[in-house]
């Protein structure tokens, strides 16, 4: 049977750092709390002018370079974003028509820090019925816009950025994506959102004077849910697959919370110097952070052919999953 597999990652950070120090001087807080909390110590910021499809279409060339595919030979795009650039169109055909991808077909999803995972599943599906062979699968946010900057339960942790993965079929038997595991509960969507803006609260006054439009989260709440979930997706890829903890060579995770990566790899059992860590520069890049990591650790050489890689990914919704692949 066909398989899908990585042919190509890219990833791109605007140049604007925002350190713990620069915080304390907008806010209520120290470098220390930050860190000892959320194990951040800086992010990037989009320059002014700058889109969230800029910033894809940078991680996108990358991938496409490494991949050694034209733009115009990708038969779709999936984007996964909450942060476009407008709400209609989508930043997908937005991307498309910047990368001159003229033959492709391009659209968004919404699974927060999940997007990207979402998407890679989506794009294995049809690789493997032989209806695309070349998939771009896109994460980018520009979460510095929807920031309230004077709440400091929220205004620490993110950052802005994008990562890109090209896919296509894979022939040899065993390698590839070995699978992908999706879950969602809708009664957890009050634990992260954007109130504003939508059907239920269109834009007004009130919604501007209330910050509806800015992110609003309860920490608390996805921590726990998180270190619940998580080990039973990680643990759900293994037996799918008839492997075990040991088995996996490396981790590459969407990194909100490195509490939160801590207590679900010691859960299931996987020593934490296999996951490839940078939340520390990167803060929280939401549906970005999973395909950035994935290309640090590929150009870092970190990644070997054979090698066992977990995946793992949780957003609003919450939206959450899990995917295994051999390199």
């Amino acid at each position: 049977m066909t398989t899908s597999s990585i042919l190509g990652t890219g990833a791109y950070a605007p140049k604007k750092l925002l350190t713990n120090q620069d915080l304390e001087k907008m806010i209520a807080t120290t470098d220390q709390w930050i860190t000892e909390r959320t194990g951040i110590k800086t992010r990037h910021i989009a320059a002014e002018g700058e889109t969230t499809s800029d910033m894809a279409v940078c991680a996108a060339r990358a991938a496409l370079a490494m991949a050694e595919t034209r733009a115009e030979d990708l038969d779709m795009i999936i984007v996964g974003t909450i942060s476009a650039d407008m709400p209609l169109p989508s930043c997908a055909v937005i991307i498309q028509a910047k990368l001159g991808a003229r033959n492709a077909f391009a659209f968004d999803l919404s699974a927060a820090c999940a997007g990207s995972l979402y998407g890679m599943s989506i794009a294995d599906q049809f690789i493997r019925t032989g209806k695309a062979r070349r998939v771009l699968v896109i994460g980018a946010e520009l979460l510095s816009r929807l920031i309230d900057w004077n709440d400091r339960n929220t205004c620490i942790l993110f950052g802005d950025g994008a990562g890109a993965i090209v896919m296509g079929p894979c022939e040899e038997p065993g390698r590839g994506l070995l699978s992908t595991h999706l879950h969602t509960d809708g009664t957890t969507a009050d634990f992260l959102k954007i109130p504003g803006g939508g059907s239920l609260h269109p834009q007004s006054e009130e919604v501007l004077a209330n910050k509806w439009h800015k992110v609003a989260m309860n920490g608390r709440e996805i921590y726990k849910f998180a270190i619940r979930v998580l080990p039973l997706a990680l643990n759900e890829a293994l037996e799918a697959n008839g492997l075990k903890p040991e088995n996996v060579s490396h981790v590459i995770a969407h990194q909100a919370n490195a509490r939160i990566v801590e207590s679900v790899l010691e859960r299931v059992g996987i020593p934490q110097d296999k996951c490839w860590m940078n939340l520390d520069r990167y803060g929280n890049t939401s549906s970005a952070s999973l395909p950035i990591s994935l290309d640090e650790a590929n150009r870092a050489g970190r990644l070997q052919k054979g090698d066992i890689i977990a995946m793992m990914a949780i957003g609003a919704g919450m939206a959450w999953g899990s995917a295994l692949m051999r390199w």
